[in-house]
């Protein structure tokens, strides 16, 4: 059976993103791509969540909250081990309530480990970092729904901490939580209103090729399914399409992209497995052919997964746009 059948599929939402780097025109220009997302008609606007040439996102967030009117607001993600989460809540909570009401919180174990070394911040092992997590995301819970949190745990302690000030959405801002790994998807599946289902990462942080494939997303979703269990419908599935190329002819651009990664292009991908064209052509991250194909393999996606929430990269915006237009309201 496809991982999909048997729960009423949700509708599609679409999220863009922005870091304010050089190539996107540099922090001055952030508001704008902000503004321009709205205009294009995505759902939300994300801001990833890293010490390199990008802004801060919760300070851009603030600046977003009173620059766009209606696109929801969020953080894909941040690294948890970057701030406390009594800290987070404050900030989360202001955001929402400036923004009317529009904050997505995202939310990680953080997974960059150069960054944490200049920044001088401890990158503990793994199990630590989702421990750590774990407690934050309880942590936030709490204070998000304006509540008294007395929290006694290994690497946090809250003692008789109200949530101020009180978020405009109730019962709290949705929580979004991204991994790829078994160990962050059941975690997520335990506390996220929003999982962000990415593909696993080698040690070094490269992505492995073996998880961009259709069967092996539909695997994490199982996943996901068996540690949510009666959870499971309340959660929206979100990911990420890497790559956008429109073009009259999908096989031989999926041709020249197995070429490219067999010479060792991007470098950010580690080839740990041999994938046909019709792999490439079938991954939920890559959206390859005219608008029209890329709209009915989204819809596949979904069919399959259901994984309904698509993001795209700042660069890709104005590419994907028109194919929002084709899966609107469906």
């Amino acid at each position: 059976m496809s991982s999909a059948e048997g729960s009423s599929l949700r509708k599609f939402r679409f999220a863009a993103g922005g870091e304010g780097n050089a190539d996107e025109g540099g922090a001055r220009r952030f508001v704008k791509l902000a503004q321009k997302a709205e205009e294009l008609g995505f759902d939300s606007f994300m801001i990833p969540d890293h010490l390199g040439n990008q802004v801060g996102p919760i300070a851009a967030l603030g600046a977003l909250a009173v620059a766009t009117d209606k696109i929801r607001l969020g953080t894909a993600v941040l690294a948890n081990g970057f701030r406390h989460p009594a800290i987070l809540a404050k900030d989360a909570a202001t955001i929402d309530v400036l923004s009317g009401g529009r904050l997505e919180l995202g939310i990680g174990a953080g997974w960059m480990k150069e960054e944490f070394d200049k920044g001088g911040i401890d990158y503990e092992r793994p199990g630590v970092r989702i421990a750590k997590l774990e407690e934050s995301l309880q942590i936030l819970d709490t204070l998000l729904r304006g509540r008294e949190c007395n929290f006694e745990g290994e690497y946090y302690q809250i003692k008789g901490l109200t949530g101020s000030p009180r978020p405009r959405q109730g019962p709290r801002p949705p929580i979004a939580v991204g991994g790829g790994g078994p160990k962050m998807l059941a975690l997520a599946a335990k506390y996220a209103d929003i999982i962000s289902v990415a593909t696993p990462t080698s040690k070094e942080g490269k992505l492995l090729l073996s998880g961009v494939t259709l069967e092996k997303t539909m695997e994490r979703v199982d996943r996901i399914r068996e540690a949510a269990g009666d959870r499971f419908d309340e959660i929206e599935l979100n990911w990420t399409i890497t790559t956008i190329v429109i073009t009259d002819d999908r096989e031989q651009t999926a041709e020249m992209a197995l070429a490219a990664i067999d010479q060792g292009f991007p470098p950010n991908i580690e080839a740990d497995a041999k994938l046909s064209v019709e792999d490439i052509l079938n991954s939920p991250y890559l959206a390859i052919g005219t608008f029209e194909e890329i709209a009915d393999q989204i819809r596949m996606v979904r069919q399959k997964t259901s994984m309904s929430y698509v993001g795209v990269f700042p660069t890709q915006m104005d590419a994907f746009a028109p194919i929002i237009s084709q899966l609107s309201g469906e």
